[in-house]
């Protein structure tokens, strides 16, 4: 068998395998992109394979086959456990989210099958490598393969270069948007993953299409929100600052700014309500809770849940979407804007001035601001992200927490709530951030979650398998943790004065999606759905709950509550919105799906399904799209082009 067929068969089989198992790209049109631009990879490892004497070809072939083979294996791995593909982008976030040996082998045992699948090819090569037949090409041959790969190259650009109609069409993922899961579904991922590289190390300058948000204002808001009696305070219109931006993009010779001042300008900003100053000079205690989801949410297991799920605001279609792991859910929910792999690096390195975050904005409206975690304090970088989050006092296992409870894993949320409420409750006011733990995977009995074997005799009857099991008793130490805390505010007579906010930082993704729906009281998918939670937020003072039903998720925590505790902000600042505004709500996930009021658009298969709110136009998917996209560039480029430094004075 020559060569040429070899590599043939084993690039478009790992490709295929990977694009239907892993990524589950089922698009007939994707597909037929995928295998038009594998035809230059595979003439230029035909290239390099016959350049050579037929014993070092062999090695070439053979070495290159088990390191794409690894390649895939570890891509499956990592895009199982964070539903995001790997990107060079973010190598010591990466590090981090992989720490836990035991997590990576129950990932590896959830894909074995594909990954056998994925190590067929290699095997094969190695059965039949004394069959391959190898040409050694001279000069001639090479410059004609050269100008082979050449033409081809000029077919795939011209083609891009026809593929212009639609936000994800092949010229804006080539040339205007950096989405790896739409790339490697369009251009399969060696391609994709080429491209990353080359973004990595040269850098990337995303576009936004300015004509966009049509949907915001193309379409009602059906969704009532229940007022209060009385409103509390009286104020103008918009949550906007006076920020002369027609003249700032007259003067920006900076392309890529005066694009970001365009968008900033096209924005609709959320209007003060209602609500605007509702817990105006009362505490915050905001939690980070580790694996936190609405499947835990049980009256006997975990009765403080419960209460403060079902009482204070009542967020009914709440999401809490993936992006790598508890440092995606901790960036959307303190500055309200997108975490991709790129920015959450660009947030790690570059330390960015982020002026809207949880506790740059609650400082500067006069409140002490605290941060705790009961884990490694470095973490993350943690030490570094969270002064940019505006938390000069951060305290871990490491800088101080260990003297004062046991940090052996899994450390206690319990002895972390107890240990430190001492250290802010006396200020006059404060708002403090706790990142749990406690209820982190891997779920079992067998050893590894030392929290849910204290808690096995609670759930072992429970007719749930045992990661199910485990994941929930995992969850009440949670609730004791919050029970604990609750108490001691009480009895430091500031209970009434605080607010509890507490929103999961991504669901229990370790567990399948046919474990999740054991426990949970609608049947989810694994893509949208299974992201559903709740957001907590509670204050023992308020008499009736109150009902939201709009759309909400991770990103638009922040604006919530900065409309909430009457913290001025410029609403275009942020990418998430407040809540309880009436700007239509949407929840956006990592693949680019996104659930409106008015229905679900599932990404892979391009399918919007309406949920029976309302109708909705002819152009609403495109321009819901064109927003969703803008969405993630401008998270990027508000740090990018120091926004907040710029605007907020």
């Amino acid at each position: 068998m020559r060569v040429i067929y070899v590599i043939a068969l084993l690039i478009i089989y790992l490709e295929l395998i990977f694009k239907f198992m892993v990524i589950k790209s089922v698009n007939l049109a994707d597909l037929g992109f995928t295998l038009l631009f594998t035809v230059q990879i595979i003439l230029f490892f035909n290239l390099i394979c016959n350049l050579f004497k037929e014993k070092v070809s062999k090695i070439i072939l053979i070495t290159s086959t088990v390191i794409l083979t690894i390649y895939f294996m570890v891509q499956t791995v990592f895009y199982n456990l964070f539903s995001v593909p790997f990107s060079f982008m973010t190598l010591g976030l990466a590090e981090n989210a992989l720490d836990f040996t035991s997590i990576i082998k129950d990932a590896i045992l959830q894909n074995l099958l594909v990954l056998i699948l994925l190590a067929l090819p290699l095997i094969f090569v190695i059965c039949i490598h004394k069959k391959i037949i190898f040409e050694r090409y001279n000069a001639k041959q090479c410059c004609a393969w050269i100008a082979g790969i050449i033409v081809t190259l000029l077919v795939l650009f011209g083609v891009i270069n026809l593929d212009k109609n639609g936000v994800y069409s092949s010229y804006n993922l080539f040339f205007n948007v950096n989405a790896q899961e739409k790339n490697i579904e369009k251009f399969g991922l060696i391609n994709s993953t080429a491209m990353d590289i080359v973004r990595t190390i040269g850098g990337f300058e995303e576009k936004a299409i300015i004509e966009t948000n049509s949907s915001t204002s193309l379409f009602p808001n059906h969704i009532e929100i229940e007022k209060p009696a009385e409103p509390q305070v009286v104020l103008p219109t918009y949550n906007e600052l006076d920020l002369n931006l027609d003249a700032l993009i007259e003067q920006t010779t900076d392309s890529g700014l005066k694009n970001v001042y365009k968008y900033i300008n096209s924005v609709q900003p959320t209007n003060q309500n209602d609500y605007t100053g509702y817990f105006k000079d009362k505490n915050l205690i905001f939690i980070l809770a580790e694996g936190f989801n609405s499947i835990a949410v049980d009256e006997n297991l975990t009765p403080t849940l419960y209460k403060l799920t079902n009482s204070g605001f009542v967020f009914n279609n709440f999401y809490s979407p993936v992006f790598l792991s508890t440092t995606g859910g901790e960036f959307q929910a303190t500055t309200g804007l997108i975490p991709t792999q790129s920015i959450l690096n660009m947030w790690k390195k570059n330390k960015p001035d982020i002026k809207y975050a949880l506790g740059n904005s609650f400082s500067k409206a006069g409140y002490t601001a605290n941060a705790y975690h009961d884990w490694t304090y470095t973490y993350y970088s943690r030490q570094d992200t969270m002064k940019t989050l505006g938390f000069d006092s951060y305290m871990g296992i490491g800088n101080g927490l260990e003297k004062l409870m046991d940090s052996k894993w899994l450390p206690s949320d319990v002895d972390m709530m107890d240990v430190t409420t001492d250290f802010y409750t006396s200020e006059n006011k404060f708002v403090t951030f706790y990142i749990t733990v406690s209820g982190h995977a891997p779920y079992n009995f067998s050893g590894g979650n030392s929290t849910a074997i204290k808690y096995k005799d609670y759930v072992k009857d429970l007719p749930y398998s045992t990661p199910v099991k485990a994941y929930l008793a995992s969850q009440m130490e949670l609730d004791r943790a919050l029970e604990t805390l609750i108490n001691k505010l009480d009895e430091q007579g500031i209970l009434d004065d605080t607010v509890i906010a507490l929103v999961g930082d991504h669901y229990p993704y370790t567990l399948s999606i046919d474990e999740v729906n054991e426990v949970s009281s609608y049947t989810r998918d694994s893509i949208v759905e299974v992201n559903r939670s709740n957001f907590i937020l509670w204050n023992s003072d308020m008499e009736e709950p109150i009902e939201v039903n709009k759309v909400g998720s991770q990103i638009d925590v922040l604006p919530t509550l900065l409309n909430l505790f009457g913290i001025e902000y410029d609403s275009r600042l942020l990418i998430g919105q407040d809540i309880l505004s009436d700007n239509p709500g949407i929840a956006i996930f990592s693949n680019r799906s996104w659930v409106s009021d008015y229905g679900t658009y599932f990404a892979k298969s391009k399918e919007f399904v309406p949920n029976g709110n309302g109708e909705v136009d002819e152009n609403y998917v495109s321009d819901m799209n064109k927003s969703v996209a803008n969405k993630f560039t401008m998270s990027q480029s508000f740090l990018k082009y120091d926004i907040y430094e710029r605007l907020v004075k």
